[in-house]
């Protein structure tokens, strides 16, 4: 028999496969890569503990859900059981290609409140298409009968009854296991954050298919709001600058200083913008220009370059335009 184990590369994950391996059971972890959550964490803990790993990437299907959630947003713009329930269809989708009979899961009855309460889990299993083809090892005993369980595949009685937010049970497993390499329960996830959320948000509401370039944008510098469409973000050291020149587009507009140090900016927005000269403005305030009267800045659209002078401003001036 073969499982398919939705792996985020935590320890409850790391723990879910092990506890089906254990009884003899092959298991292939599934990571589904989108731009809020990358695959460098579970490509590590699948290493550690040999574990074989495909990684999906979900982006398309993934940012409808993050768009429109059926059961609405966490405490940001994370919407986790719909999350959940769309990574656990996929899983129902590639059981057959993969020749796998059932899905494993990491999650904890009464660890999140609210994504992972005995009514989200009955919720998840039903919408993702699984039913009882649903396994989730690390609360097994506190949840119903499976089809793994009920048909002999999976020994009930070798799984566990692990519920709540204590973290106490998991360490001792990983002990019995030999793992001892494994992130801690929080972060991963950047839509749990509060900053990304913002950005995100603003982002949507300006453009109904983002582009992936403006989605990793997110992830770096300062952004500023000029208008409803049109955003300026600026790096804040020399590897966000250069993240930031490789993700601007064609159609954006790239500005930095010439004549002093200081950051890469990208303007997004219609072009040509009528707030170059603000934009301008916002990157010389976070440049070195103490005791300077005015600083050169290149401008770079369309493979053009052209320069505009800049009379030095306060950083404080822009903070309203901050997301």
């Amino acid at each position: 028999m073969k499982a398919l184990c939705i792996f985020s590369g935590g320890l409850d994950s790391m723990l879910a496969s092990q506890l089906v391996r254990a009884q003899g059971l092959e298991v292939l972890a599934l990571f589904f890569e989108t731009p809020f959550f990358h695959s460098e964490r579970s490509r590590k803990s699948a290493a550690h503990i040999s574990l074989p790993l495909k990684v999906v990437d979900i982006t398309e299907r993934h940012l409808e859900v993050v768009q429109s959630p059926k059961h609405g947003y966490g405490a940001h713009m994370n919407p986790c059981i719909d999350c959940h329930a769309l990574m656990l269809r996929i899983a129902a989708e590639l059981l057959e290609q993969e020749g796998a009979d059932f899905v494993i899961s990491g999650e904890v009855l009464g660890q999140r409140p609210m994504s992972q309460n005995r009514a989200a889990l009955n919720r998840v299993a039903a919408e993702s298409g699984l039913g009882t083809l649903l396994l989730r090892p690390l609360s097994a005993k506190h949840l119903p009968l499976t089809l793994p369980e009920e048909s002999g595949w999976v020994n009930r009685d070798l799984l566990m009854d692990i519920m709540g937010r204590s973290r106490k049970p998991q360490i001792a497993l990983a002990r019995k296991f030999h793992i001892h390499d494994y992130p801690s329960p929080a972060g991963g996830c950047l839509l749990t954050e509060k900053a990304f959320s913002r950005r995100l948000s603003h982002l949507f509401s300006t453009r109904s298919r983002p582009k992936i370039n403006e989605l990793e944008l997110l992830k770096l510098g300062r952004h500023f709001r000029l208008d409803t469409g049109s955003k300026l973000v600026v790096g804040r050291d020399r590897q966000e600058n250069e993240g930031i020149l490789a993700l601007a587009g064609e159609e954006e507009v790239v500005i930095m200083p010439v004549s002093v140090p200081g950051p890469t900016a990208v303007l997004t927005g219609p072009t040509p913008s009528p707030f170059l000269a603000l934009a301008a403005d916002i990157t010389a305030s976070y440049s070195d220009t103490e005791g300077i009267d005015s600083v050169e800045m290149r401008v770079i659209w369309r493979g053009k370059k052209e320069h505009l002078s800049v009379v030095p401003k306060s950083k404080e001036d822009f903070r309203p335009l901050m997301i």
